[in-house]
């Protein structure tokens, strides 16, 4: 039933069920006491899904649905939408002046993997469980301050406390290179200098590691002609975002929606 909190969606004069909302809500999240967030969060996603549609349809596209994985189809709803924005976004592709120039403003950012040489100690725990979790942290933590407050201790204190198999080589875990580790460990070392300690624990699917960074090789800066099909794509996809942002703003402009607000993120 509709009120203030749960208002009814349509969208062009087409209303929305509420189940169709209410199954949205289920993926956006909310604090337990304010239901209202979720509800309009997902009002909103749902209120764009039907512009898209809507759009698509007047449009007349009957698009294929393609494979998205092995034995794995887009719906129709998902084709559609793909359809509409093949056809309204088009972007030209990049001269190679700009490819140059986006270089040359900083080949820095255009280097070979870097090479690190770590250490660590492990806490093991269930990160889905928070007793276990917060117990692992205090732990983590006490051996945090131990190996910022002593550096020359890492190993011992690894070899004594560490949950990890290298504890029997003092926590070393020899060199690694991107892609090597979990995601949360990866980014932890972006962030570390030689000889530098993670002044806070880092949490991966394993536990809580505490890291140190024992030896660090920057990639060498790499020629422009090496990395000129990597900016060039990056350009083209920077364009054809910008051009989707603008198409939706006009779309959601000549629209016209009760029960969800497309003009502010939630």
């Amino acid at each position: 039933m509709s009120n203030a909190l749960f208002p009814d969606l349509t969208v062009n004069g087409e209303p929305v069920p509420q189940a169709v909302i209410a199954a949205e809500a289920q993926h956006h999240y909310a604090p337990k006491d304010k239901p209202g967030i979720a509800w309009r969060k997902a009002a909103n996603a749902v209120a764009m899904r039907s512009l898209l549609l809507q759009e698509a349809r007047r449009r007349g596209l009957t698009p294929k649905a393609q494979e998205i994985g092995p034995g794995r189809f887009e719906t129709e709803e998902e084709a559609l939408i793909r359809g509409l924005l093949d056809q309204a976004i088009r972007v030209e592709a990049p001269s190679k002046d700009a490819i140059r120039a986006e270089y040359d403003r900083d080949p820095g950012r255009f280097r070979a993997p870097p090479l690190w040489e770590v250490s660590h100690i492990l806490i093991a725990c269930d990160p889905r469980d928070p007793e276990s979790r917060e117990k692992a942290e205090v732990r983590a933590c006490e051996l945090a301050d131990k190996a910022l407050q002593a550096p020359n201790r890492f190993t011992q204190l690894a070899s004594e406390t560490s949950d990890c198999r290298s504890r029997a080589t003092g926590g070393v875990l020899g060199q690694l290179c991107p892609g090597d580790t979990v995601p949360e460990f990866e980014a932890a070392l972006h962030k570390l200098s030689e000889g530098e300690v993670t002044a806070r624990p880092v949490l991966t699917r394993h536990g809580w590691h505490v890291i140190r960074m024992d030896a660090l090789a920057e990639g060498a800066v790499l020629p422009f002609e090496a990395v000129k099909p990597r900016i060039a794509d990056a350009l083209e996809r920077t364009a054809w975002a910008r051009a989707a942002r603008e198409f939706v703003a006009t779309l959601i402009e000549q629209a016209d929606i009760t029960g969800a607000d497309l003009s502010r993120p939630i």
